[in-house]
C-alpha cells in the first residue's frame, strides 16, 4: 500500500498495489504493520459499512467529542462518493480547513481520517457502499456533527443532496457548536 499524506496534518489518503491474474484482482486492505509504520490506528474497535440505495445520498459531518475521538479508515467498496474532510481540532495547524476526495469502487483508493477530524460523503450513484474502520467503540453521548452546508466554509459539493436524515439535516452549524471564529472558509 502507498500512504499519500495530505495536507490536513495526520490525513492520508491510500492507494493499494493490487495483484492481478486471470482469476482477478487481489489486494490489501488493512495491514497492522504497514499502518504502524506510517504511525496510524493499529487498533480496530469496530467495522461497519453504509448501505446507499440512492444518488446523492448525504452522511456527516459526524465525529466523536473527546475524550472518545476516534481514527477512521473510509472505503467506497461499491459506487462512488464524494468524500470532505474537516479538520476541528484547535491545536492543529490546519485547523478549520477541509480536503475533498473522490472515492470509487474503480480507483480503489481509501481515506485514513485522523481523531478531532469531521467527516461527511455524499454518493454520487445508487446502490453505493462504504466501509469504515475506527479506532473506537461507537459513543452515543460524544456524537457530534456539523452542517454539511455550513456558510463558513463554502464546502463544494458536486450536487445538493437529495436524501438526508433528519438529524443531518439539523445538524447545527459551527459557530452555534463553538461560538465565532475566524478565517474557517479556506480548503487548502
Amino acid at each position: 500500500m502507498k500512504f499519500i499524506e495530505q495536507k490536513l496534518a495526520g490525513l492520508y489518503l491510500i492507494s493499494p498495489e493490487p495483484y492481478e491474474d486471470k482469476r482477478g484482482i487481489f489486494r490489501r486492505h488493512f495491514c497492522q504493520r504497514e499502518f504502524s509504520e506510517h504511525h496510524l490506528m493499529v487498533d480496530i474497535k469496530q467495522c461497519n459499512i453504509s448501505e446507499n440505495t440512492k444518488e446523492f445520498t448525504l452522511r456527516g459531518f459526524h465525529f466523536q467529542s473527546p475524550p472518545f475521538g476516534e481514527n477512521k479508515l473510509i472505503s467506497c467498496i461499491r459506487g462512488n462518493i464524494h468524500n470532505i474532510v474537516l479538520d476541528v481540532r484547535p491545536e492543529s495547524n490546519t485547523y478549520l480547513k477541509w480536503q475533498s476526495f473522490e472515492l470509487s469502487e474503480k480507483n480503489r483508493l481509501s481515506l485514513y481520517i485522523p481523531l478531532g477530524c469531521a467527516n461527511a460523503f455524499l454518493t454520487k450513484q445508487e446502490n453505493t457502499w462504504v466501509l469504515y474502520y475506527h479506532s473506537e467503540f461507537f459513543t452515543p453521548k460524544a456524537e457530534c456533527g456539523i452542517k454539511y452546508n455550513d456558510p463558513m466554509f463554502n464546502f463544494d459539493w458536486p450536487a445538493d443532496p437529495t436524501v438526508i436524515s433528519d438529524k443531518d439535516a439539523n445538524l447545527p452549524h459551527f459557530n452555534q457548536l463553538y461560538g465565532d471564529l475566524n478565517g474557517a472558509n479556506s480548503n487548502s
